[in-house]
């Protein structure tokens, strides 16, 4: 597999064990970029902190890099610059703001990069990591949904490992035998459902923000907790699971598992399905990624099968949640539109959240953008192109929403 390394012992990113590996955390004030932190904490004698970058929780930024001590502290809204410059005086920690910023702090060198910055802002500083060869612990989505082939390429040139951390994607790389693709039957993500599992559509119309945000299962932020409560993160991750794993997108499918306890599944041809169970807790796929190619401990609760009792799995109801087959139909379709996908429905959600549509909006405004943006053209040849169709998405979308209103 291009992809991802299937022998660990020949792969340059691996780190012998008692070694120090030296970590890059893009996005560190973000819930997967605290869990990593929390992880790195408990045994620090494992790792070396070469960058911290955050978006402008500047105030989080300067705790975490006084306790963790990084060469490097970055924010990327410039107009925090002063505030972290001021609260990390004397500490020798070298400080610096903006997008550039960001994209210099993944170049630096470092044996493991967390992926951590939500949305189109990560392309950058995370292509910045892979054209370095480094090993790069991918938590960003839309890496490989808006720019998918052209951050595969960049992997094949340079060298690079990307470890998936998404908690079905981290779970499929755990158990699929990746020299022996032919073998896989399909490929299977769960799904919690989202807190509107049981709602009907006349129920989802009237939702809030805080209703969407209220995860039954995992703690996220609120746009991840928003694409989840359509569905919609479902469809992002059966993207990027297509470019993660190679079997074809007819051998991807969804089922939906509230109880979040098996993370993914792999069939196999002569029957077997492997599956990785677990505690809803993401320090436990990043502790594999962190860790990769061994294991590490982490403080997540423990699985008792007996005290949960009962497992249940449903097909996820298309009618009620179209935002899958939307994401679908754009991996399919191909070319621009799944960036333009992830570009409308930012916005759409963003907008939900400022209380600008409904809840149903988010997945109309975003098909809308798609059908008026099929013409758009071939697949961004570059991060330049990936950008402008993001650009041009959002507008549209934007204009979508003004005319929509709730």
């Amino acid at each position: 597999m291009a992809l991802i390394a299937a022998a660990a012992d020949d792969n340059p990113a691996a780190t012998a064990a008692g070694e120090v590996k030296s970590v890059t955390i893009l996005g560190s004030t973000g819930s997967v970029g605290c869990s990593t932190l929390d992880l790195i904490g408990r045994d620090r004698a494992r790792f070396e902190l070469v960058a911290l970058t955050a978006h402008r929780n500047v105030g989080t930024l300067i705790e975490q890099a006084r306790a963790f001590r990084p060469r490097f502290a970055v924010v990327a809204d410039p107009a925090c610059y002063a505030e972290l410059k001021s609260g990390l005086s004397g500490t020798g920690i070298e400080v610096a703001a903006g997008a550039e910023a960001l994209v210099d702090a993944a170049a630096l060198p470092a044996d493991w990069v967390m992926a951590g910055i939500v949305g189109a802002a990560g392309l950058a500083p995370t292509l910045a990591a892979v054209k370095r060869g480094a090993c790069v612990a991918l938590a960003n989505k839309e890496c490989l949904v808006s720019a998918g082939p052209l951050f595969l390429e960049e992997v094949k040139r340079s060298g690079a490992t990307l470890l998936p951390v998404d908690s079905e994607h981290n779970a499929i790389f755990q158990v699929l035998d990746v020299d022996r693709l032919e073998a896989v039957e399909r490929i299977v993500l769960t799904a919690s459902g989202g807190p509107f599992r049981t709602w009907s559509l006349e129920e989802m119309a009237r939702a809030t923000p805080a209703q969407a945000v209220a995860h039954p299962r995992w703690d996220m932020g609120a746009k991840i907790s928003v694409d989840s409560a359509t569905l919609m993160n479902k469809g992002l991750e059966l993207i990027e699971a297509y470019y993660l794993f190679p079997v074809g997108e007819q051998r991807l499918d969804v089922v939906i598992h509230p109880e979040s306890i098996i993370h993914s599944m792999v069939a196999y041809i002569d029957g077997s399905v492997l599956a990785q169970l677990g505690m809803p807790d993401m320090r436990t796929p990043i502790a594999y990624a962190l860790a990769w190619p061994r294991r590490m401990a982490t403080p997540s609760a423990r699985l008792d099968l007996a005290q949960i009792g009962q497992l249940t799995f449903e097909a996820p109801d298309l009618k009620r949640f179209p935002a899958l087959t939307l994401a679908r139909e754009a991996l399919h379709v191909g070319g621009s539109a799944p960036t333009v996908l992830n570009a409308a429905n930012e916005v759409a959600v963003a907008a939900f959240l400022a209380g600008r549509i409904g809840f149903h909006a988010i997945v109309a405004v975003t098909n809308a953008v798609l059908e008026q943006s099929m013409a758009l053209g071939e697949r961004p040849a570059d991060l330049a192109e990936v950008y402008e169709l993001d650009r041009i998405a959002r507008i549209r979308a934007e204009e979508m929403v003004q005319n929509r209103g709730r």
